[in-house]
C-alpha cells in the first residue's frame, strides 16, 4: 500500500524561524518540504532564490521540492541545482522548450516535474507527462497561501490519473492548494500522491498527528 506524501511548505512558515520551521517538518515525520519560489512576476508575490535553499540544505536531510513559480524557469535551474534541490518543477505556462527543460533537470540527478495553473486543460501537458517524474496540479491560484480549494482542479487530478494508468506511466502527481483535513480524503482519493500542505500545516496545533493522519489515507486501488 502507498501512503501520501505530505509537503509542507515553508510559504506558510515565518521565514524569520526557517530553521525553526524545518525542525517542525522533521519531528512531524514529513519527509517532504515545499519550497515555493515566486518572483512578482509570473505570480502577484515574492519569496525568496537560490540562497535560501541552499542555507536550509545546510540544516536538513528532508527531500527538498522546489516549486518555481517564475518566468524563465529555465534562467534559475543551475542555481537551485546547487543549492541542493532534490526535486525542481516548473510552469508550462512560462516555459516554451518544456520538454528541453525536463532533461536539463533530470540530467542533473533531479526529479523534474511540470505545474499547471487552474485555468490551464491538462491537454496543454500531455506530451510532457511522458517525460517527467512528477506533475504538480495547482488547486488554488498561485500567489498566496491561505486560499480555498478550487473543487474543479481536483477533477483535473483525476484526469491525470487516468492518463498515467492508460499510459502505464509512473510519474506521481502533487496538489498544491488549500489542502487541509477536511479536502485531502477527496484529493487522494482522486489519484493526489503528494499533499502540499501550508497554512494546515503550520497552524496546526499537533503537525505529528496531522501528518500521521494524512498519511493514513487510502490510496487509489490500494
Amino acid at each position: 500500500m502507498r501512503t501520501p506524501i505530505v509537503a509542507p511548505s515553508l510559504l506558510a512558515a515565518d521565514f524569520a524561524e526557517a530553521g525553526s520551521a524545518l525542525r517542525t517538518v522533521e519531528e512531524s515525520g514529513a519527509p517532504w518540504i515545499h519550497l515555493d519560489v515566486m518572483d512578482g512576476r509570473f505570480v502577484p508575490n515574492l519569496t525568496f532564490g537560490h540562497k535560501m535553499v541552499a542555507d536550509l540544505r545546510k540544516r536538513s536531510k528532508l527531500f527538498f521540492d522546489a516549486h518555481l513559480m517564475t518566468e524563465s524557469p529555465e534562467s534559475l535551474l543551475d542555481g537551485f541545482v546547487d543549492a541542493g534541490a532534490d526535486a525542481i518543477t516548473f510552469h508550462i505556462e512560462a516555459c516554451v522548450h518544456a520538454h528541453r527543460l525536463i532533461e536539463r533537470i533530470r540530467a542533473a540527478g533531479l526529479k523534474a516535474g511540470i505545474s499547471l495553473v487552474p485555468s490551464t486543460p491538462v491537454s496543454s501537458i500531455t506530451e510532457a507527462l511522458r517525460s517527467v517524474d512528477m506533475v504538480l496540479v495547482m488547486t488554488v491560484n498561485p500567489g498566496f497561501g491561505g486560499q480555498r480549494l478550487i473543487p474543479r482542479c481536483v477533477d483535473k487530478i483525476a484526469e491525470i490519473r487516468a492518463f498515467r494508468d492508460r499510459e502505464g506511466l509512473s510519474f506521481d502527481i502533487a496538489a498544491d492548494g488549500g489542502v487541509n483535513q477536511a479536502t485531502a480524503p477527496g484529493v487522494v482519493a482522486a489519484g493526489a500522491d503528494i499533499l502540499v500542505m501550508g497554512s494546515a500545516f503550520f497552524e496546526s496545533t499537533d503537525p505529528a498527528a496531522l501528518v500521521r493522519g494524512i498519511s493514513a489515507l487510502a490510496m487509489p486501488g490500494s
